[in-house]
């Protein structure tokens, strides 16, 4: 898909990957539409961008009515939604044996429903215009099996497998669904974990990975877009991804 000219809709987009993918689409001469519950990120992040091109609509992910009420303000502005880029969500660490029942379902859906709802409520736009396209984003530690990672990694492969079975579902309406999946990345994602925030310090510090910075990652999500292949990595070949050393 074209991005220059195109509307594209981030979740996450307050900070990190989803934060520089906006700035990225926007460069590429998208409009964008920034999703986030920090407003005031979201509002800072549109002025840069400029409120021409960019509209910020504060959004919990995880409340359906919200979610809603965000595509219908993204249609409102710009007429179309041609881009959605699932980026919100949350990690955690902890051995399976201290995972509380309830921390898992909040992080499923963050990380696996919200993402479904999302998709649901951009589709029916999409449909109408005849194509579009879906970035899910889920993570290169679905590709290993570290401990103390079980309950963000299952919802992350949750996450790859919905987005599978939604591009073989979808193909025959013109749009693609495609799944990222980003190495360890410059932003603040280990300070948010639920479980142990130095738990997550000490297995990014121990993986032996490079840090990506969320430019590289967000121009990555925007190759997907473009060419609407089923999943991209920056994983390196050691790894199991597809980035040489």
């Amino acid at each position: 898909m074209e991005i220059n000219g195109a509307t594209v809709l981030v979740t996450g987009a307050s900070s990190g990957i989803g934060a520089a993918t906006a700035r990225a689409a926007a460069g590429a001469g998208a409009r964008v539409v920034l999703l986030a519950r920090r407003e005031e990120r979201i509002r800072r992040l549109a002025a840069e961008i400029g409120e021409r091109v960019a509209l910020a609509v504060p959004c919990d992910v995880t409340d359906h009515a919200q979610v809603a009420a965000a595509v219908e303000a993204a249609v409102g502005k710009f007429g179309r939604v041609d881009v959605l880029v699932n980026n919100a969500g949350q990690g955690m660490v902890a051995p399976l044996e201290d995972t509380g029942p309830d921390d898992f379902r909040a992080l499923l859906e963050l990380n696996l429903v919200a993402p479904l709802v999302t998709m649901q409520a951009v589709l029916p736009v999409m449909r109408r215009q005849g194509a579009g396209a879906v970035v899910n984003v889920s993570s290169g530690i679905t590709w290993s099996s570290l401990p103390g990672s079980g309950a963000y990694s299952a919802s992350k492969a949750g996450l790859q497998k919905l987005s599978d079975i939604a591009r073989a579902e979808l193909a025959g309406a013109g749009i693609a669904v495609s799944v990222m999946f980003p190495s360890i990345t410059e932003s603040e994602f280990a300070g948010t974990v639920r479980g142990s925030v130095e738990g997550a310090l000490e297995m990014e510090s121990s993986s032996g990975l490079r840090r990506q910075s969320a430019k590289d990652t967000a121009e990555v999500i925007l190759d997907l877009v473009r060419s609407g292949a089923q999943q991209a990595d920056l994983l390196p070949e050691e790894y199991g991804g597809t980035v040489k050393s």
